[in-house]
């Protein structure tokens, strides 16, 4: 039987089938492997062979076959091209695996990362996409709010109106006089008015002007009108006599 991501051509030459890029949807675990071997830095790479996320025309392949290890740095480094590398430990719980490009001895590019949690192989979802479902799943939820308060709203305002068009109208109340407000605003004047300088003196009355008295003030508006409507009688030039009109 033939491993997994391993084709057969005909002769029975096996061929290499790269993983795809995406693979986050699927999770690889080997029960049976589990419980026959113990998963530690030794046999994890063996163990992650086994899973579709491996590919078998990696550098780490090359290795096995000259029966060293697969995760040797010193013949990675010898290499170039695709290789898994061992990032980071936690015996026996986690094991994250780093699928890289090598380009030289110093020069190498990460491409992929899988790990291995409590005997279960995922791939690492990329941190954009990452980015992506958490943005996406708070506009959902922010989508959600709104349209709950809309429709609350909607309902609240429906109520509303059929209480305003049910209930009649109250008869309009009087009005009522507060007086601890009249006191208040009264208070508040009182204090404007100590506050404030006293009022200047009146100007004096210009030279050669006579103040009405207070008899004449103290008429009211209609008997001063009564004595401006009386017109006189008789023409003070006709009046004056022939002998005192001017002659030309």
């Amino acid at each position: 039987m033939s491993a997994p991501g391993v084709g057969m051509l005909d002769g029975g030459v096996p061929t290499a089938q790269p993983p795809g890029t995406d693979m986050t949807g699927i999770c690889f675990r080997d029960q049976l492997w589990l419980n026959t071997y113990p998963l530690d830095r030794n046999l994890v790479f063996d163990y992650f062979a086994l899973s579709p996320f491996y590919d078998w025309t990696c550098n780490n392949e090359q290795i096995r076959m000259r029966s060293l290890h697969p995760l040797d740095p010193s013949q990675l480094t010898k290499m170039t091209g695709i290789e898994y590398v061992l990032s980071e430990v936690m015996e026996p719980h986690l094991f994250i695996i780093r699928k890289q490009k090598r380009d030289s001895p110093d020069k190498v590019t990460p491409m992929l990362a899988y790990y291995i949690l409590d005997g279960s192989i995922y791939q690492s979802p990329q941190l954009s996409n990452v980015f992506a479902a958490r943005v996406g799943r708070a506009l959902y939820y922010i989508q959600k709010a709104f349209t709950t308060a809309a429709s609350k709203l909607e309902k609240i305002g429906y109520v509303d109106t059929e209480k305003e068009t049910t209930v009649p109208e109250p008869k309009a109340a009087k009005e009522t006089i507060d007086l601890k407000e009249i006191k208040r605003v009264d208070h508040i004047l009182a204090s404007l008015q100590r506050k404030l300088p006293p009022a200047p003196p009146p100007p004096p009355f210009p030279e050669g002007y006579v103040p009405p008295s207070t008899a004449e003030t103290e008429k009211g508006p209609e008997t001063q009108e009564a004595t401006e409507s009386q017109a006189p009688t008789v023409d003070p030039i006709i009046d004056q006599g022939p002998a005192k009109r001017m002659k030309f």
